[in-house]
C-alpha cells in the first residue's frame, strides 16, 4: 500500500475506535494492531492521536456534506432539504458514525477539537444552505431536527415500541405544517 492508502485504511479503523471510546478512552496500540501496522508506523501517518482524532472529526463531517450534495443533486428548495434529510437518516444507521459525530461534539472541551468541529458544522450548514436555498429560520428547524434524530439514534429508539419513543422518531415536519 502506499502511505495514502495506508493512511486512508488506518483513519478508517481510528474512526471506529474514537466512535466506542472517545479521544481519550482509545488506545492507538489498539489501531495499530487492528490496522496492521506498528504503533511507530502510526505516529509516522498521523504525529499524534489528537491528529488522528482530529483527521476522524473532520473526515466525519466532509463524509455528510458529500452525502448531502449528492442528496440534493439539482433539487432546491424544500425538496432537496426532504432529500437530505432522508439522507441523514440513512447515514445514521450506522452507528460508527453516529457516535464519531457525538464524539466530536462531545470532545469540544479541547479547543483546536472544539475549532475542527465549529468549521466542520459551518460547513455543514453552508452546504445546506447552498443546496436548500431556505431561509435561516427553516435552516434551524432542519438542524435542530437533525439534532433530535442524533440523540434518538443514539439510544436506538426506533428499536421502541413505546409511544413516546414512537412519537420523537417521527418525520420531520413539512414546509407546510
Amino acid at each position: 500500500m502506499t502511505a495514502d492508502e495506508r493512511r486512508t485504511s488506518v483513519l478508517a479503523v481510528a474512526v471506529e475506535e474514537f466512535a466506542r471510546g472517545g479521544l481519550a478512552g482509545t488506545s492507538t496500540e489498539v489501531i495499530a494492531k487492528r490496522a496492521g501496522i506498528s504503533q511507530p508506523y502510526l505516529f509516522r501517518l498521523y504525529p499524534t492521536k489528537k491528529d488522528l482524532f482530529l483527521t476522524a472529526v473532520r473526515d466525519t463531517f466532509a463524509r455528510t456534506v458529500r452525502r448531502f450534495e449528492q442528496a440534493a443533486g439539482e433539487l432546491g428548495g424544500q425538496p432537496a432539504l426532504k432529500a437530505i434529510g432522508l439522507s441523514y437518516q440513512e447515514l445514521l444507521r450506522d452507528r460508527t458514525y453516529l457516535l464519531m459525530q457525538l464524539q466530536a461534539y462531545a470532545s469540544c472541551t479541547d479547543p483546536d477539537i472544539r475549532a475542527a468541529t465549529r468549521t466542520g458544522f459551518h460547513d455543514l450548514w453552508r452546504a445546506v444552505e447552498r443546496l436548500s436555498g431556505v431561509p435561516s429560520e427553516a435552516l434551524r428547524g432542519f438542524f435542530a431536527h437533525g439534532m433530535l434524530m442524533n440523540v434518538a439514534a443514539a439510544m436506538d429508539l426506533p428499536s421502541l415500541s413505546e409511544e413516546w419513543a414512537r412519537l420523537v422518531c417521527l418525520a420531520a415536519p413539512s414546509a407546510e405544517d
